[in-house]
This record gives structure tokens, sequence and C-alpha cells, in this order.
């Protein structure tokens, strides 16, 4: 009844992954730049005021500002570098899927350096630009916890409702208090995005921004808020966008060579192992379909070296069952059918262990997820090792749980 019951379980996860990765389903991969196009943009970062011991510290920080706003953005697995060309200082930045340049430029690249500025007996509108008599506060965007939309309750135009720090909220309190009846400019990169009349001290932390906001406009505020300001300013010199010929190219020869090479494997074990070959077939496209539908629900971003990675984890999953049955060959000449099972899979374990142990902690050294500075942090590089540790994980459990029962479901003593 056990053997049944974990067969059951096999060919239901089965069933399961086969739908989520059939193109029918409403999943879908999420292809990388080299594969689906999309925007390539370089930004010259002004670092002439950063002193030389700073500039890296500086650039770094550029980078994991633009990482956070566009993954906020909803692109996933963006590849975002620090480069040096002929003395200048440069970001580079590559946006699977995206085709808007200017829109991703615009998001990127705003400073979003928010301050909150009193008015020195001056009234001032939202038309009004920031002159001698405003007078910058210490509370900034650096007081902000968070930012998100919002919609005014009386004619239900967006804006940014703001939640401040507890430091921060107490910076509101005492501004607010002593500027009552006075207008009181909330400035993002030195425009005036709204100056809306103090009527009473506001206490709790929280102050909403009002305006000519569109939706989407509020939307990209919320986001470069919420990501925090460029440390130093960039200038956009290059962008241009990748078409997806070449990806389609790729994908379709890849899958070519993915397809002939899984066949001549099948054909291998088949040939050598018999019925053995079979179930291990079996247990084959059991592992390539719940890769496939991890891939689509975590979601990966596919990449030609991610394609690599996967196939190098079909020849890992593979040789563990290699492993197991030249073992069972050895043992089947002592004992029982059933017992040299058991024993060629514990025996053969320790060698599966050790070989699939080295390959996730070399993954793991390219994936650098510590973001070790001496350490390769290429997207590319990074997107090969991630699908490399997916399909090793995913092929311990298909050779230690799904090939043992199915063999020892369908394996019978003679």
């Amino acid at each position: 009844m056990k053997k049944i019951w974990s067969v059951s379980f096999i060919f239901l996860i089965a069933l399961i992954a086969t739908y989520i990765s059939l193109p029918l389903g409403k999943f879908d991969l999420k292809l990388g730049l080299d594969l689906a196009g999309g925007s390539h943009l370089v930004f010259e970062a002004d670092t002439s005021k950063i002193v030389q011991e700073k500039k890296l510290t500086a650039l770094t920080g550029v980078r994991d500002v633009i990482e956070r706003r566009v993954n906020l953005f909803g692109v996933s697995e963006p590849n975002v570098q620090i480069s040096e060309f002929e003395g200048k200082d440069r970001i580079i930045v590559e946006l699977p899927g995206v085709r808007d340049t200017k829109e991703a430029t615009d998001l990127i690249g705003r400073t979003a350096q928010l301050i909150f500025a009193e008015v020195e007996d001056q009234v001032i509108t939202e038309e009004s630009t920031p002159s001698s008599q405003l007078v910058p506060t210490d509370l900034t965007g650096a007081d902000l916890e968070s930012a998100q939309v919002s919609f005014d309750g009386q004619n239900g135009k967006p804006g940014i409702s703001l939640q401040f720090t507890t430091e921060g909220g107490k910076k509101f309190a005492e501004i607010t208090k002593r500027n009552i009846g006075k207008p009181l400019p909330i400035i993002l990169d030195g425009e005036i995005l709204s100056a809306p009349n103090v009527q009473e001290e506001i206490v709790g932390g929280s102050a909403q921004i009002s305006g000519t906001f569109t939706l989407e406009e509020a939307k990209k505020l919320s986001i470069q808020l919420n990501a925090g300001a460029l440390p130093i300013p960039i200038n956009l010199i290059e962008e241009r966008t990748v078409g997806a010929s070449l990806g389609a190219d790729s994908i379709r020869q890849s899958i070519f060579a993915g397809s002939v090479g899984v066949f001549m494997v099948i054909l291998f074990m088949l040939l050598t192992y018999r019925s053995l070959g079979l179930i291990a077939s079996i247990g084959l496209f059991i592992f390539a379909v719940i890769t496939l539908a991890l891939y689509k629900l975590i979601p990966v971003t596919i990449t030609l070296p991610g394609i690599a990675g996967f196939m190098l984890s079909v020849g890992m999953a593979v040789d563990s069952n290699i492993l197991i049955f030249e073992r069972f060959k050895e043992e089947k000449l002592k004992r029982g059918i059933t017992d040299a099972l058991e024993v060629s899979f514990g025996r053969a374990w320790d060698s599966i262990r050790d070989a699939n142990i080295a390959t996730l902690v070399t993954a793991f050294i390219l994936a650098n997820p510590l973001d070790w500075k001496f350490l390769h942090t290429s997207g590319p590089v990074r997107g090969f090792a991630i699908t490399l540790a997916l399909g090793i994980t995913i092929s311990l459990f298909t050779g230690l749980f799904v090939s043992r029962n199915l063999l020892r479901f369908f394996v019978k003593e003679k």
C-alpha cells in the first residue's frame, strides 16, 4: 500500500508539473535579454566630486539603487554592471522585455531627492519654482519609511502617501507646528510637487503629496522614493532596443540541441539497462517537467547560459542513475532483487552526495549571492549558476525519491 501511495504521489506531481509546463497554461517563461530582447542603457556617472577612495562605494550605491528601482518596476533579473571606459565611470543596465527605453530611463535616471522646505514671507503656488525664499528643512527622503500610491477622498485623483520613520515623524510634527497657516513646499529634484497649506500640527508621521499626477506618474514616483536617491548624478549616453530575432534563433537551436541530447541519453539508458533504463527515462521526464514548472512559478529568467545550466543538470541526473544501476548489477549477484535494489541506493548515495555537493558549491560561488567583491557578479553567469543549482536539487529529488519508488513498485523478484 505504501508503494502505491508513493507512486500515486509521484504521478500527481508529474501531472501538475506537466500542466504548468505546457504553453497552454497561465504561466509563461521569463526570457532574458539575449532571448526576448529588451533595453540596453549606458549611464555615465559624475564622480568628479568624489574622492578616489570613495568612488567605488558611490558607484556600488548607484548600481544597488538602480537594481531596486527596476525590480520594483517589475523587471526580473536586470543586469546592472559597473564599467570603466577611457577613464569614465559607467553603469550598464540591461532590462529584458522592456521596449520603452524612455520610460525605463525616466525611472532609472532621476535622483529622487525629496526635501520639505519652509517659506520665508512669500506665498508660493505649485507652479512656482524654488527660490531664495525657500529654506530647506532637515526633513528629507532619508527620513522616509515608505511611499505608496493613494487617492484623494474628494476628487479621486492619485497622489502619494508618505510614512516617515519615528525620527522623521517627530521632525514633521515640529515643522508643521511652526508653519500653521503657511504653505509647506514638497520638492523633488529641484521641482515643487505640491505646496499644501498647513492647517494644524500633524502628528503620527504621515503626509500626503497631492498634485496633477496621472496614475503612472504616481506609481513611478513611489518607486523612486521607496528605492532611495542616487548617491551621485548620472547621465544617459547610450540607449538601444535589442531585437528578439537572435533570441528566436537561439531558442530554436537550443531546443533542437537539447531534444537531441535528451533523446540520445534515453536511447543509451534503454539499450544499456533495458527495463531499468525505461524507469530512469520516466524519472528524467518527471525531472524535466518539474524543473520547467519551477522556472515558471519562481520565476527564473531564462538566458542561453541558463539553458546550458539546465542541460548540465540533466547530465548530473542521469549520472546518479548510472551509479545506482551499476551498483545494482553487482549487488543482485549476491542477494535478492529487492534487497539488491535497496543496497544499491544506499551504497551509491555517498558518491552521488559528494558529486552534487561539489557542483552546488561551485554554483554558489558563481551565483555570488552575498555580493563578494572579489567574485564575478555578471548576470548571465548568475543565471547559469541558478539554473544549475535548481536542476541539481531537483535531480536529487527525482533520483532518490522518484526513481527509487518507481523501481520499488515495478521491479519484482524473478
